[in-house]
């Protein structure tokens, strides 16, 4: 079971660092959207995992209102770049 987690665990280190990478050198604002939104599901799964070694409930509970705070900003970055307030 060790192992496993250690392959996990590099897998998520791997796919931070290359998103990291893209956020940092990405073209445009929407190429590093989509990189930060890579980013936050990759923490999600991190949680999960910490959660399940843990048997601890409550990462569950941060990763969903992880999830839910990322969604919001991308939603606040997408009206920000078509031109729109947040409010319409």
């Amino acid at each position: 079971m060790d192992q496993i987690l250690w392959g996990v665990t590099s897998i998520f280190i791997i796919s931070v660092v290359i998103c990291m990478i893209e956020a940092v050198i990405g073209d445009s604002i929407f190429d590093r959207v989509v990189s930060i939104d890579a980013l936050t599901s990759i923490t999600i799964a991190i949680l999960g995992l910490i959660a399940a070694v843990n048997e601890a409930a409550i990462f569950i509970d941060v990763a969903l209102v992880y999830a839910l705070i990322a969604f919001i900003g991308t939603l606040a970055v997408s009206k920000y770049q078509e031109g729109r307030d947040i409010g319409e």
